[in-house]
């Protein structure tokens, strides 16, 4: 059995038609059929009912479609990836979640720069659910996020937690009061400006889990676009909204950061690659990182690529 052969199947399951699935093939009719014959005969069990118009696949069929579309699918991505691999040392793309961007990732860049300055380093703004597409895909080398999903394709690497702060327009009770600091129960009644709203998930759905997991509800929130968007409407004073500490320095002027009790709600900093990929490009640039970290004297936990 070859990829063709799923190829080939995949397109008669589809469109329920030799004659429609040779022409999306750009083959002719007949050496389609024997090739899905011959596909029957080697599995030892019939995949299509072929007294039905339109075709229709047997229970065996639907679960060997099924499979071969993942097979296929992985070989894609397999391709994609390695043809990325093959022109990783020209060049370094890199996404990342906007907040991210506001923390030390130019410092980062400015010093990964320094090493390798003949490397072109193309950056893109993609939440963390965009970022392990785009390294499945081989659209980028390296994801920095802020949410951990599982995929057999992609090795997380957990950076550091960042504390969480919530921002307050300065003419707010809480901001007059002075509190030195806040429990996430607080906000339960308050008016939430929770981000981004799409592509989801994303960090709004982890903000809403934080609630959830310590059985409390967000009563009232609204969804904006952006980060921007809803630091914007808090300094209007039309909410109040969770960010990174990393960004309390935006719109100070407008906005007061309030930490939570104890410091006890953080963000994770992710860092994605794709399993087995260990450039020496990519080992610079979490050496880099880390570099940087001691710098400012975060604390982390090492890893290595």
């Amino acid at each position: 059995m070859e990829l063709r052969h799923l190829r080939y199947f995949v397109a008669v399951a589809e469109e329920k038609s030799f004659n429609k699935a040779a022409e999306r093939l750009f083959i002719s009719q007949p050496p389609l059929s024997r090739q899905i014959k011959q596909l029957e005969e080697e599995i030892g069990v019939t995949l299509i009912d072929r007294d039905n118009r339109p075709l229709k696949l047997t229970e065996a069929g639907e679960f060997f479609y099924d499979h071969a579309l993942q097979i296929i699918k992985k070989s894609d991505d397999l391709r994609a990836m390695t043809f990325r691999k093959g022109n990783f040392d020209n060049s370094l793309s890199i996404g990342f979640v906007s907040s991210i961007l506001y923390g030390i990732l130019p410092k980062v860049i400015a010093r990964f720069r320094e090493v390798y300055p003949n490397i072109e380093i193309k950056l893109y703004e993609l939440n963390s659910w965009q970022q392990t597409q785009s390294l499945v895909e081989g659209k980028i080398d390296v994801g920095y996020g802020r949410l951990l999903f599982e995929d057999a394709s992609i090795r997380r690497l957990l950076l550091r937690e960042e504390s969480l702060v919530v921002a307050v327009p300065v003419k707010h009770r809480l901001a007059q009061e002075k509190q030195k600091s806040i429990r996430l129960m607080d906000l339960t009644n308050e008016n939430l400006l929770l981000y981004p709203m799409a592509p989801r998930p994303s960090f709004i759905d982890y903000v809403l889990e934080l609630f959830e997991a310590r059985n409390l509800k967000a009563n009232y929130f609204t969804e904006v676009r952006e980060l921007h968007i809803a630091l914007g409407l808090v300094a209007a004073g039309e909410g109040l909204t969770i960010v990174p500490k990393t960004l309390e320095h935006l719109r100070s002027q407008e906005v007061t950061y309030i930490p939570f009790e104890d410091g006890l709600l953080t963000s994770p900093i992710v860092m994605s690659v794709r399993h087995f990929d260990k450039s020496e490009l990519l080992k610079t640039l979490l050496d880099v990182t880390y570099q940087i970290y001691d710098e400012e004297g975060f604390d982390y936990k090492r890893e290595t690529i």
